[in-house]
């Protein structure tokens, strides 16, 4: 897993500043809002350790006190060289930011969940200095995803983050370089179709060469027109039994791929190592396929929340998730209402867990509101287009920001507008417009269901007509389509149930759904039941599992706060066992 050790295993150049660390750190208490210039390093009075927001204990800070606009100011030494770039990358920063770099105003950017990148080579030289300047009013017309938009935490919606909580570093590379380039199989005719950018119109070559587990497979050479070139590759060889190494949850196989570019004067100016998996998925006659095999789907949310840390998650700690969660049996998560870290998608791409990627939710619709959302949506396909273990994006929750979608025509074009925006950019995933209930279009109808009667739950689901028709939750009362969008014919999916509260100690005040069960043996009988019965239904095509970790107020994890079992995790994974199991074992 050497590729791990880069902030984006997908997009690996060999030069590169790990900008992460010590930090010089301000609250502004007067906010500042007009601020035009840098404040001086004098004015700094904290540190930060970046990129945790300083609310949080591995900040250094852990200051519970919310102030809408901070600084940040780091130095950093850099032996530039002629004839070539610097890219100053971000993971995410929320909400929105001003950046300069030597005192020089370089970008302003907004959107607190998505990655964006400067090129910074007019204004870097041997000795630099970068400042920050970071709003964010966590208003409910901004994306917010599970941030409380109130003074306090309630129910569940959690600690506010603000500021850098993703990764940051600097790429060095040559004059001419790739901006862009997306990789998308087509496992019916073995190829992979590249679509990448370069930053200038100079006359440049793209040199593609793929390889399987060191082994030479093809090279493909393709030429620049209008900044663009657009090829496919046929990747089939004779190494593998039938034509390809296929990436499935149960044998997940990655092709490496170099990409260089080759400029006018034969002169390598750029380099990027990646990879991809050659991985289909479809919908057809109401259930999902991978690879045209039936794949029912074992998924468990994951909200992806750490101790004394927030959002922001370690390799380790991402590692330590995952393979606790193939250990319980599951083979794939719902990443819910936040954008996880290139790192964390490397490895479920890696050990082989499919991941619903989910656009985090604001919460009052207006035109504002709107442009916010379409100013990140492009950003978070571009984030996971290339990620074979993604198959599904969710660009709405539980109808969060659009209330009335039942009976406004408004919020339903709306919602079906991001719909045909992610299937514009996508087409080779499965989207999802409004998971939960109150569907408009979708390529996944899904229904949320938080009833812990095993008995009353099974017998919601026994007519199918009325599932897609009615509101078969009796826990959201909701319906399942709104009026008008019922005749879609869809693979169906339960992709929140469960939610059920436990923890040893019982004095701190919490959250979860349904009424407290005491017994940690009746906490696994009723997830036992309940599971059961959710196998049982016939159309069904898979579940999600509520959810992965206990979070802050809200103690429904399978794992405790510092992500601990609760449960023995091979009890967990004989009920999964238990029904709905696919495949052949080869010995």
């Amino acid at each position: 897993m050497e590729k791990v050790k880069y902030p984006n295993p997908q997009r690996i150049r060999k030069n590169w500043l790990d900008l992460n660390g010590k930090w010089l750190f301000k609250l502004d208490k007067i906010e500042s809002a007009n601020k035009t210039e840098p404040i001086k390093k004098k004015d700094f009075d904290l540190e930060i350790t970046v990129p945790y927001s300083y609310m949080f204990k591995k900040s250094g800070i852990d200051n519970q006190e919310y102030f809408p606009v901070v600084w940040y100011y780091r130095e950093f030494e850099l032996n530039k060289q002629t004839n070539k770039s610097y890219i100053l990358n971000f993971e995410a920063i929320d909400y929105k930011c001003d950046i300069w770099i030597n005192d020089v105003f370089v970008k302003t950017h907004e959107g607190g969940h998505v990655p964006f990148e400067i090129n910074v080579t007019p204004h870097v030289s041997t000795h630099n200095t970068i400042t920050i300047r970071v709003e964010d009013n966590n208003d409910t017309n901004q994306p917010i995803g599970k941030q409380s938009w109130k003074d306090e935490n309630f129910l569940c919606w959690y600690t506010r983050t603000i500021g850098i909580w993703q990764n940051v570093w600097l790429e060095e590379t040559g004059n001419t370089y790739i901006t862009d380039f997306t990789m998308k199989p087509n496992i019916h005719t073995a190829e992979l179709m590249i679509d990448a950018t370069i930053n200038n119109n100079k006359n440049a070559l793209i040199e593609a060469t793929v390889s399987y587990n060191g082994q030479f497979i093809t090279k493909m050479i393709s030429s620049f027109k209008n900044r663009r070139a657009k090829f496919s590759i046929d990747v089939s060889s004779n190494l593998p039994n039938f034509r390809l190494f296929y990436w499935h949850p149960t044998d997940p196989n990655l092709y490496d791929i170099e990409l260089n570019i080759i400029d006018e004067n034969n002169i390598l100016v750029d380099s990027i190592e990646s990879y991809f998996g050659m991985r289909g998925i479809e919908s057809h006659e109401e259930k999902i396929y991978i690879n045209d095999q039936e794949f029912y789907q074992k998924l468990i949310l994951n909200q992806g929340y750490y101790p004394d840390a927030g959002l922001t998650g370690t390799t380790n700690e991402f590692l330590y998730d995952l393979k606790k969660i193939k250990e319980m049996g599951f083979n794939g998560l719902r990443i819910h209402q936040k954008i996880e870290s290139h790192r964390l998608l490397y490895l479920c791409d890696k050990l082989g867990l499919v991941v619903w990627a989910e656009m985090p939710s604001f919460f009052e619709f207006s035109r504002m509101s709107n442009e916010n959302m379409f100013k990140e949506i492009h950003p978070f396909v571009d984030k996971h287009i290339n990620h074979p273990s993604v198959i599904i994006y969710v660009v709405m929750n539980e109808s969060w920001g659009v209330n009335e979608i039942s009976h406004n025509e408004e919020e339903q074009n709306f919602v079906n507008a991001l719909y045909y925006t992610v299937k514009s950019l996508d087409k080779t995933r499965l989207v999802v417009g409004n998971d939960g209930w109150e569907h408009t279009l979708t390529d996944v109808c899904t229904i949320h269901d938080y009833n812990t009667d095993e008995r009353t739950f099974e017998a919601s689901y026994e007519n199918k007509e009325m599932v897609i028709r009615e509101s078969p939750s009796l826990t959201s009362g909701r319906k399942t389509y709104c009026k008008g969008y019922e005749h879609q014919q869809k693979p169906f999916i339960i992709s929140e149930y469960g939610g059920l509260a436990y923890q040893q100690d019982q004095t701190e005040a919490s959250w979860g759904y349904g009424e407290r069960i005491q017994s940690k043996e009746d906490v696994l009988l009723k997830i036992e039941n309940l599971t059961k019965a959710v196998m049982k239904i016939e159309f069904c095509s898979g579940f999600c599992y509520t959810q992965l970790t206990d979070v802050e107020q809200e103690v429904n994890g399978l794992l405790d706060h510092n992500h601990q079992y609760k449960f023995d995790p091979k009890e967990i994974r004989a009920i999964l066992e238990s029904d709905r199991q696919y495949g052949f074992t080869f010995k």
